[in-house]
C-alpha cells in the first residue's frame, strides 16, 4: 500500500453530499458500500473511496492508526 495514498486518506475530506467535510478514513462502511454499488466517481476522488473501502472489507484499518498521530 503506497504511504501517500494513506496520508490522502487521513486528510482529505468529502467535498460534496450527505458526508461533505468528513475525513475520507471516517466516511461510515455503509456509504462506501453504497458506493460501491452505485460506482465510485472518477478521478483522485473515486480512488480514495475505493481504497477505503477496501481497507474496511479487508480489515485493514490498522494501516492508517499510525498516520493519524
Amino acid at each position: 500500500m503506497d504511504k501517500q495514498i494513506l496520508e490522502l486518506l487521513i486528510t482529505t475530506k468529502m467535498p460534496y453530499g450527505k458526508f461533505k467535510g468528513v475525513l475520507i478514513y471516517k466516511i461510515p462502511e455503509f456509504y462506501l458500500v453504497w458506493y460501491h454499488s452505485k460506482g465510485f466517481p472518477e478521478g483522485k476522488l473515486g480512488m480514495l473511496l475505493n481504497t477505503m473501502y477496501e481497507i474496511r472489507l479487508n480489515g485493514l484499518e490498522y494501516l492508517l492508526d499510525p498516520l493519524k498521530k
